[in-house]
């Protein structure tokens, strides 16, 4: 899910991730948005998540080097929830989410994830370009 800064454009997902090892990211970091993402299948992945108060639908499909298609679309937050109880694989993903402006315009988003997952930290950012 795209930040408030510059994105990729055409549908074309653009992104590099990094594990975070320390705590040093907090002091930049406001409050944190609980999301709650399962997946419906995965080859294109297909991907339902609850973020704050508001639903969404995702299909990704394959990566090629840190390009891949992506399609998002809001959907009601209550249908969002219906379909993570009853037709998500599971465990369901549970983590916050911090954005974090950098000093070149573009929006870090930092996840920090609870339950199976707790203890993992990540950081992404989206792209205009790969190079």
């Amino acid at each position: 899910m795209a930040g408030d800064g510059p994105i990729a454009k055409s549908n074309v997902e653009i992104e590099r991730k990094f594990l975070l090892k320390n705590d040093a990211w907090k002091e930049a970091a406001a409050v944190g948005v609980p999301f709650r993402q399962g997946y419906l299948c995965s080859g294109p992945t297909v991907r339902v998540r609850v973020a704050g108060e508001k639903g969404f639908l995702t299909i990704k499909g394959k990566a090629v080097g840190c390009s891949r298609s992506e399609f998002e679309y809001e959907i009601p937050r209550d249908e969002a929830e219906q379909m993570l109880s009853t037709l998500c694989v599971s465990p369901l993903i549970i983590q916050k989410r911090y954005c974090i402006p950098g000093p070149d315009g573009l929006i870090w988003e930092v996840d920090v994830f609870e339950g199976e997952n707790s203890g993992l930290i990540v950081a992404e950012v989206e792209l205009l370009y790969e190079n």
